[in-house]
C-alpha cells in the first residue's frame, strides 16, 4: 500500500481522497484493490486519531468536523424582500407578538367556547342573533327597511374582500422586486 502521494484523509465525512491517477484500462480487480486499500487507509485513520467513547448502547467513534465543502444540488434561496407590512412594522418599531393561536375562545354571553373562525364563530359578531335592533335612523335616510344582519354580513365579505386584494397586490410587489 505505498503510494507516490498519501491520501489526503476528510474524517468528518468519512472520507478518503487518493490524488494518485487510475489507468484509464484499469480492470475490476484492481479498481476493488484501490477501494479495498483506501477504506482500510481510512480506519486506520480513524481509529489512530478519533475519540472513542463507550456508552451504554455501545462504543461510538467522535468524529471530528468536516473539512471539505460539499457542492448543494441547487443554488442558496435568495433572500425575500420585506412586504408592506414589515416595512411598515420596522418603519414604526413594531415587534412580532407570539399570541395565542387557539382555535376556541370563551363567548361572555353565551358561556361557551365557540370558534374563533368559521362556522357560529365569534368573528360573526351579533350577526346570527334572533333578536336585532332597528335603526330608525337608517330607515328614514333610505326610505326601506334595514337589515342589520345583512350589513353585518356585508361588511365582514367586505373586510375579507379586501384583505384578500391586498394579498394579492403584495404578492405581486414582492415578486417584481425580488
Amino acid at each position: 500500500m505505498d503510494k507516490p502521494s498519501p491520501y489526503a484523509f476528510d474524517l468528518g465525512h468519512l472520507l478518503a481522497n487518493d490524488p494518485n491517477p487510475v489507468a484509464y484500462d484499469a480492470g475490476e480487480e484492481v479498481l476493488a484493490a484501490n477501494a479495498r486499500d483506501a477504506a482500510q487507509a481510512l480506519i486506520n485513520q480513524l481509529l489512530t486519531t478519533c475519540e472513542i467513547k463507550s456508552a451504554s448502547d455501545g462504543i461510538h467513534l467522535v468524529l471530528p468536523p468536516p473539512t471539505t465543502p460539499l457542492p448543494r444540488e441547487k443554488p442558496l434561496p435568495a433572500e425575500k424582500p420585506p412586504t408592506k407590512w414589515e416595512l411598515f412594522a420596522a418603519k414604526k418599531g413594531i415587534d412580532k407578538k407570539k399570541r395565542d393561536k387557539t382555535r376556541l375562545v370563551y363567548d361572555e354571553a353565551s358561556g361557551e367556547w365557540v370558534p374563533r373562525w368559521g362556522y357560529k364563530g365569534a368573528n360573526k359578531g351579533t350577526e346570527n342573533d334572533w333578536l336585532v335592533e332597528v335603526d330608525d335612523k337608517k330607515e328614514k335616510e333610505s326610505g326601506e327597511a334595514h337589515d342589520a344582519r345583512a350589513e353585518g354580513r356585508r361588511e365582514r365579505k367586505e373586510r375579507i374582500k379586501r384583505n384578500e386584494r391586498k394579498q394579492r397586490a403584495n404578492e405581486r410587489s414582492t415578486r417584481k422586486t425580488g
